[in-house]
């Protein structure tokens, strides 16, 4: 004997274009006035990119590879962030270490010479390898 199942017709999806162009005007209109103000952003990034290199280039500051050694090196800690900043005439790493307790350690060193210039987090002493201490 067979058994048949018969379901009932699925119901037909209920449109509503009206509400959907509504939504979408509406979030073009939101994102619009912050469409000019990427490009410029954007502009300025690929500016301070290219000071990096003219820097690196003209020996003024260390290469990314060295300063990231010298910290895995010195430090206890996985770095998690790296940034090269202009700032009172210096160039500047500004590193963060991860500890393994999950402790923020904050680094900044002289990207020309990479002198320690601060250090800031807990367990401070921790952080710095013990061979390394003066």
């Amino acid at each position: 004997m067979r058994v048949t199942h018969n379901k009932p017709p699925a119901a037909a999806p209920i449109r509503r274009p009206v509400i959907h162009l509504a939504a979408a005007l509406f979030t073009c209109l939101a994102i619009a006035p912050a469409i000019p103000l990427t490009i410029p952003l954007a502009m300025a990034d690929e500016g301070d990119h290219d000071r990096a290199r003219r820097a690196l280039q003209a020996g003024e500051i260390l290469s990314l590879r060295t300063i990231i050694a010298r910290v895995e090196d010195d430090y206890a800690g996985q770095i998690i962030e790296v940034e090269l900043e202009r700032e009172d005439g210096r160039w500047i790493y500004e590193i963060e270490l991860l500890r393994s307790g999950g402790a923020l350690v904050k680094l900044e060193l002289d990207a020309g010479d990479g002198t320690l210039l601060g250090i800031k987090g807990r367990d401070i002493q921790r952080t710095i390898r013990s061979d390394r201490r003066h």
